[in-house]
């Protein structure tokens, strides 16, 4: 089939990388302007956009592609659009350009986590398993009917960052099937059963506060879920602490108070104890707590 892909970050990349490997044809990759990126603000490529140049792809980018993209999506009359994190919401007219229409890679077990992040809060809820989706594109933000989906184990320490990448190779394999079993008519399509979605706000840098009144548990999936970004924190002496480690321990004590800088920085919570294994202190570099803690001598009984 010829394809018109829309994408934008890291995660979409090895989804480009397979439909191109792929029998069928990519007519055009379309992405996010260029934006500034870092300290200096330099003007840079999105990562779909460098694999996809860096594949002989024709690309396109737009503001706003409701606006500015239709009559160019129009001209190169696709057979189908798959979107994986573009980060825009398409219109109806672009959704009937294709003959079948729009399809998207979503990296959560649908009708559950629709919504800009998925798998972070996969980890911080604590889920065993999680996966992708590959769901007919429609108006309403991942309401679409499902096509297919896979599954896979969340590993009890992994980070959102660490399970971004498996998603990211899963959803390779996941378009690939699904676009060959629409092409040849195999592919029957669910309705979502709605009663049972569950929607996630994007996430904000404040979101990664920690609250110590909540369990050990709770807190290790939150630091688990913010890395690598945007880092569960802390305050200590009136600089932010970031939290990139931690392990739970069967202790207790008042929540918030430390109980123990032996092994580690062990603070107690409102159920057990989180041991602060890897740190960063605001205007100093990232570490373990050992190292740390020679530095800083944080005295039995402080209250973060």
């Amino acid at each position: 089939m010829k394809i018109v892909f829309l994408g934008t970050p890291d995660f979409a990349v090895p989804v480009l990388k397979a439909i191109h490997g792929s029998k069928h044809q990519i007519l055009a990759v379309v992405t996010q302007p260029d934006r500034p990126v870092g300290r200096k603000a330099i003007i840079t490529p999105c990562a779909v956009k460098t694999c996809a140049l860096e594949l002989g792809l024709s690309t396109l980018s737009y503001e706003k592609i409701r606006l500015e993209g239709v009559n160019d999506l129009k001209a190169l009359n696709p057979d189908i659009m798959v979107t994986c994190a573009f980060g825009q919401i398409l219109s109806q007219e672009i959704l009937d350009i294709a003959k079948h229409g729009v399809i998207n890679v979503h990296a959560s077990l649908l009708p559950k986590y629709r919504g800009s992040a998925p798998i972070q809060y996969s980890i911080i809820n604590g889920d065993k398993e999680t996966g992708v989706t590959i769901m007919q594109t429609g108006l309403e933000v991942d309401s679409g009917d499902i096509l297919m989906q896979s599954k896979l184990e969340i590993m009890p320490e992994e980070t959102a960052g660490e399970l971004f990448d498996r998603l990211s190779v899963l959803g390779a394999g996941a378009i690939v099937s699904a676009l060959d079993g629409i092409e040849r008519g195999e592919i029957t399509p669910v309705q979502q059963d709605h009663s049972k979605a569950t929607h996630v706000k994007m996430i904000k840098k404040e979101d990664g506060v920690i609250d110590f009144n909540k369990s050990a548990t709770d807190i290790k999936n939150l630091i688990r879920g913010f890395n690598p970004w945007p880092i569960a924190f802390t305050k200590y002496e009136g600089k932010t602490l970031k939290i990139f480690k931690a392990s739970v321990l069967d202790k207790s004590g008042v929540a918030g108070e430390v109980l123990s800088v032996e092994n580690g920085i062990t603070v107690a919570t409102a159920n057990g104890a989180i041991v602060l294994e890897e740190v960063q202190l605001e205007g100093s570099k990232r570490m373990s707590a050992k190292e740390f803690l020679l530095g800083h001598k944080i005295p039995v009984g402080y209250r973060f």
